[in-house]
């Protein structure tokens, strides 16, 4: 920690005088997804550069909030609902963009340290984040479709809000860590840091994390899209070979 504060505070020396600038770095920029992986931290910290000759002792204290966004696309939201005694599929919206990845620190509660201004044009919290322009005829709640579709994804860990775990030292220094979930989408997460006081947005930067497949997890992912027709066989070979070698050490345990 010794040597990352001297690090920070060595690039705050190399900018130029503003009243507020960031210097954002990041514990690992890629992350590999393997056979094995399963989940990944990430340590984001960094500082604001302040001129100091320009701070009111009276004005109010500088928060932190950071964001990581995987790769956005669209997705189809189901309503179920008991038909005859069965659970059937019924009403459903496309939502036109949502991220498949998204997670909020903050160094204090959301809605005291933002505004809904701020929030609308930087789309910084989880449902701002979502794009979800109209809904089929017929559907009057289309707003539950997509707050059924953040607590689906923060159940299983794709969705976020950290709220008081970012740390602010000095109104200087910060870091958080988040935590990536094992079934990651491949691309490019975006990482966002916001500067607010008094719900404003003062200054923001970004930088990017690069998520891949490489060895046989590439391999089979690269297979499964350019040659399908093999991939299946293949699937299909590996499935029967399991079921006889399992067939045949059970009958050799039994005798």
């Amino acid at each position: 920690m010794r040597l990352l504060a001297s690090l920070i505070a060595f690039c705050l020396l190399a900018l130029p005088l503003q009243a507020e600038e960031l210097v954002l770095g990041l514990s690992q920029e890629e992350v590999r997804i393997t056979t094995r992986f399963d989940g990944s931290d990430i340590l984001i910290y960094g500082a604001i550069k302040r001129d100091l000759s320009a701070v009111d002792p009276e004005e109010e204290p500088l928060h932190v909030i950071i964001t990581v966004a995987g790769p956005s696309g669209p997705t189809t939201v189901w309503r179920k609902e008991r038909v005859a005694g069965i659970w059937m599929n019924t009403d459903s919206v496309e939502i036109d963009r949502a991220p498949s990845f998204y997670a909020v620190a903050t160094t204090g509660p959301l809605p005291d340290i933002l505004s809904e201004t701020e929030d609308l044009r930087h789309k910084i919290s989880i449902p701002r984040a979502i794009r979800s322009v109209g809904a089929p005829q017929g559907i009057e709640d289309a707003g539950s479709f997509t707050d059924a579709l953040i607590r689906i994804r923060e159940r299983n860990g794709s969705y976020l809000i950290n709220e008081n775990s970012a740390e602010l030292r000095e109104s200087t220094l910060f870091d958080t860590r988040i935590t990536l979930p094992a079934n990651l989408t491949e691309g490019e997460y975006t990482t966002r840091i916001f500067v607010t006081r008094e719900g404003a947005v003062l200054t923001h930067e970004e930088a990017p994390i690069l998520v891949r497949k490489v060895g046989l997890e590439r391999w089979l992912f690269t297979l499964s899209r350019q040659q399908p027709l093999l991939y299946g066989l293949l699937s299909l070979a590996l499935a029967v070979a399991a079921g006889w070698g399992a067939s045949t050490f059970f009958q050799l345990i039994r005798r």
